[in-house]
């Protein structure tokens, strides 16, 4: 693998050159030396002086940093120049990740003719600002819906606009006026994006060989340097050299969308040593329905694999939109939440009772593994050191197959479960049932299925008596834990309510709807 010198140095280059290059608000830029664990968020003020971004948070839950990333779009292949342009936090991504593509901060947004965009002019027509801390990260939320709209030539319902702006705070309490804005921005003269000349550009910078970007550690200042005081990020680009990667550095952080790993930096102070970057892995990025199911690479992002599986599973609407915000969804990874093995992750519980798979691979071949069965203990993984997850499976829905998944927390968007659950039942033509999956998030160490109430119900008719019996049997399959999200109690008795909803709106006899059991439509008719 091509390595550069560790000699720190920044300057706008001919595409081709060693090192860390990419479009930064359209000037290329290329640095021969970048730490691996440098944030674009640090390095935009500190080294670009490019202070519209704020740290707020510094863990992506503000949205105070935002700014928007362009890159070729990895799911198509038919046009070299097709692009996306989406909402990311600069406070927890890694610099070496935008190697090959463009970065968008707020300053962008001001026009030749030093008139104020769009998005901008609706802000302050609408009153949207206050304080203005916050306002640059909104403008960028804004701004990358508006794109994706102008490009589609349409317009955002009001859900569309809360929606892409579930990762902004506004601790002045001026969401009105902010959301207003979001309609406001295309009754103005248009400003038009250029798709096609970015994607030529980022095509350009597009390289076969990996980047290895080597870091000196900044506690060894003599010049007597060591190989243990020198940190690595490798970029891979295909499997081949991930797998060979991984097997010559087993003890290496493995990096997808840094949505979990950048706060273990910027939170924990951790020192991470190698890190291996999955982000330019082809394969990791194959995104598609096949004769056995869906298929989903460990690269893809959060935001274009649930996208995939809702078109098949739409009972995860509503977590796909309540899962964490638009920015850590358009970096953040299945395969990477599934790794990180959490068990407050909200993916999991679904996946499991929909029978995922898990593609594990090493230099001794691939082998495939029930989700349910990759988790072993409290961040423990079934897993060897040297092999990497390269894709989740999942099959197609079964004909008579009913499932759920509801999700408790104390915030409606962009908040952690205090209970994920998701169950699957299958009844013959009297009522009887023949296959049930239920698992729990957030309740145990690990994500896992309720044995015991599953047995309860198998061969048991789908009534109110066989599923109380299950409700009482969930207290076999689990010892919750009281935290600060929720106590023990609180957590037994909602994981029994919420098998005892899924009973309510798939019974066979006057099942509920799902407006009669919204919380929201509640609200609304009182």
């Amino acid at each position: 693998m091509a390595q550069v010198a560790s000699n720190s140095s920044t300057s706008e280059q001919a595409a081709g050159a060693q090192g860390l290059q990419f479009l930064l608000n359209d000037k290329l830029i290329h640095l021969n030396h970048c730490p691996p664990t440098q944030t674009v968020l640090q390095y935009l003020r500190t080294e670009q002086n490019l202070v519209g971004s704020k740290e707020g948070c510094a863990e992506g839950d503000c949205g105070a940093c935002t700014v928007v990333l362009g890159e070729l779009n990895h799911q198509t292949i038919a046009d070299e120049r097709a692009v996306r342009l989406r909402a990311a936090n600069a406070c927890i991504q890694f610099m070496p990740t935008l190697d090959g593509k463009a970065l968008y901060t707020v300053e962008y947004l001001r026009q030749a003719s030093g008139e104020l965009h769009p998005v901008q002019q609706a802000m302050v027509d609408c009153n949207g600002s206050q304080c203005g801390f916050c306002t640059p990260g909104f403008v960028m939320s804004l701004w990358s819906m508006y794109l994706e709209h102008q490009a589609n030539n349409t317009q955002p319902s009001d859900i569309e606009v809360r929606t892409a702006l579930s990762g902004n705070l506004c601790r002045c309490t001026g969401y009105k006026p902010i959301l207003q804005a979001g309609q406001a921005m295309f009754d103005l003269p248009s400003v038009n994006f250029d798709h096609v000349k970015l994607g030529m550009q980022l095509n350009a910078l597009q390289r076969e060989e990996p980047m290895t970007l080597p870091s000196i550690s900044a506690a060894r200042i003599d010049k007597n340097i060591n190989d243990s005081d020198v940190t690595y990020f490798y970029a891979p680009k295909n499997l081949a050299q991930l797998i060979t990667l991984r097997t010559a550095k087993p003890e290496a952080t493995v990096l997808a969308g840094g949505t979990d790993v950048g706060l273990w930096v910027t939170k924990q102070l951790k020192s991470l040593g190698d890190i291996i970057y999955i982000g330019q892995v082809t394969e990791l990025h194959q995104l598609q329905r096949t004769d056995q199911g869906l298929h989903i690479g460990a690269a893809v992002n959060l935001s274009d694999a649930l996208q995939l599986i809702a078109k098949h599973y739409p009972q995860i609407n509503e977590q796909w939109q309540r899962f964490a915000s638009v920015p850590v969804r358009n970096a953040g990874t299945l395969g990477g939440n599934v790794a990180n093995g959490s068990p407050i992750g909200d993916s999991m519980p679904w996946l499991i009772v929909l029978g995922a798979q898990v593609h594990l691979t090493s230099e001794r071949g691939e082998r495939h593994l029930p989700l349910e069965d990759l988790y072993v203990d409290y961040m423990q993984k079934s897993m060897h050191a040297d092999e990497i997850i390269t894709a989740i499976t999942l099959p197609l829905p079964k004909p008579l197959q009913r499932f759920a998944t509801h999700k408790l927390s104390k915030r409606y968007d962009s908040d952690i479960s205090a209970v994920c659950a998701a169950f699957a039942i299958e009844l013959d033509h009297n009522n009887m049932i023949t296959d049930v999956r239920i698992a729990f998030g957030g309740i145990a160490a690990i994500p896992k299925r309720a044995t015991k109430a599953e047995a309860t119900l198998n061969d048991q008719p789908w009534s109110e008596a066989s599923v109380q019996a299950a409700m009482q049997a969930l207290a076999e399959d689990y010892a919750p834990l009281s935290d600060m999200r929720a106590s023990a109690q609180n957590r037994a008795q909602s994981a029994a309510n919420l098998l005892y909803r899924f009973y309510l709106e798939t019974r066979t006899e006057q099942p509920l709807s799902v407006s009669q059991l919204s919380v929201f439509n509640h609200e609304a008719n009182t």
